[in-house]
């Protein structure tokens, strides 16, 4: 089965090259989460979750492609880039740390705001899957 289901509508995918496209992915799990009807503090969680994986492709891949997508009962979200990958994802998802002198939450965060989150992740690369529900 896919990660995404196939009743599953694509709303919009964002090319991720700048802070502004971080925003733009934020506004777009933003306005799916608003689809579902989430509530705001579902919705809060989530939108962060998608701004810190968003973020995470640029400062640490140089950018990458984020896809929302909705079935009315949950919003999933697809982040890919072409980046180096990451060594250690244990490591990486726990707090405190950071490769690039941040305070080292955001992907342990994602991970913990996301209702469902995976990571596949290479010399090619890394996949980040969320949903919301």
């Amino acid at each position: 089965m896919s990660f995404v289901p196939e009743t599953a509508e694509h709303l919009e995918t964002v090319q991720i090259r700048s802070e502004r496209d971080v925003a733009r992915a934020r506004r777009a799990a933003s306005r799916a989460m608003d689809q579902i009807g989430a509530r705001a503090v579902h919705k809060a969680r989530f939108v962060t979750a998608v701004s810190e994986i968003a973020r995470n492709a640029f400062v640490h891949a140089g950018g990458g492609r984020l896809a929302v997508h909705h079935d009315g009962r949950a919003v999933y979200v697809i982040c890919a880039d072409d980046g180096p990958g990451i060594p250690d994802v244990e490591a990486a998802c726990k707090d405190g740390f950071s490769t690039h002198g941040s305070l080292g939450k955001g992907l342990g965060g994602a991970r913990r705001l996301a209702a469902r989150f995976d990571i596949e992740t290479g010399t090619g690369g890394t996949i980040i899957r969320m949903a919301s529900a």
